[in-house]
Formats: C-alpha cells, structure tokens, sequence
C-alpha cells in the first residue's frame, strides 16, 4: 500500500483510499469500523502525544507508578467531526476535523491500515489531505461539518 500526504489542514481534511477493486460490503464494513474506531479513539483523547507515559517509560513497564496529575496537567487533544465514508468504483473517501489531536493519530490509522491491506482489504493507495481529481470535493460535502455554513 502506498501512503501519501498532500496539502494538509487538520481542520478540513480528506482521508482517501484507492482499492484495486470495487470493494464488497464486507470490506467496506471493515474500512468503516477501523475509521469509526479511530476516530472515536480521537473523539476522547486517545491521540494526546503530551501524555505518554507508558511509551516513555520504555520496555520495563513492570509497576509502572501512573502519573493522574500529569495526564490531567496536559493540554486536551480531540478530534472533533467525522464526515460519513463514501465510495466511488476504487475510490473511498472520508472528512474529518482533526481538532487538537496529535500526529500520533496518523500513525495510528496508517499501521491499522497497513495490517488490513495484508489481511483482508486490498488498498493500493492511502492518500491524506488534499483533493483527488478523479472525484472533485463539492463544498455541500462538507457543509454539514462547517460551522461558517448556516
């Protein structure tokens, strides 16, 4: 699978997947949960790079003393919207609103992907941010997230 990054506003942003084939309903049900998750993840903080203890302590985690204060000491990092997944022949595409959340998060979502395109899905191509010329952007895609829109 080929991972690109285009233009990138983490306030407006386009995740899209090309497949090497129309996919079935039940690939399209894995690709959904494993955007839902993520973004629900994102939605309560998962995604907060100024709270990692654990990863910080390194490999020896055995009684690792949590910091409370720390984890409440650290600015919030959330996602805010998500747009519905949609899909055009070899193409799907989803909007999202990053909010606060941190870089971590695309990692996140690529390894999830990397491992489901080896598993289950054929994904050719992961494209984040940017606009895809094989299927234009309306404005009325996203209206719905837009809070200028009313």
């Amino acid at each position: 699978m080929q991972v690109q990054f285009r233009e990138f506003n983490p306030f407006d942003l386009w995740i899209w997947l090309e497949f090497s084939t129309t996919p079935s309903r039940m690939e399209q049900q894995y690709i959904e949960e494993i955007f839902d998750s993520w973004f629900y993840l994102g939605k309560l903080g998962g995604f907060n790079a100024e709270n990692l203890q654990v990863t910080e302590i390194g490999v020896d985690i055995s009684y690792l003393e949590y910091q409370e204060e720390t984890a409440d000491n650290s600015l919030m990092s959330l996602m805010h919207n998500m747009g519905e997944f949609e899909y055009l022949g070899t193409w799907g595409r989803c909007w999202f609103d990053l909010g606060t959340s941190d870089a971590i998060a695309l990692d996140v979502l690529i390894n999830s992907l990397l491992r489901l395109n080896q598993e289950y899905v054929e994904i050719q191509k992961l494209i984040i941010g940017g606009e895809n010329e094989d299927w234009p952007v309306q404005k009325t895609d996203r209206a719905e997230f837009d809070p200028s829109h009313n």
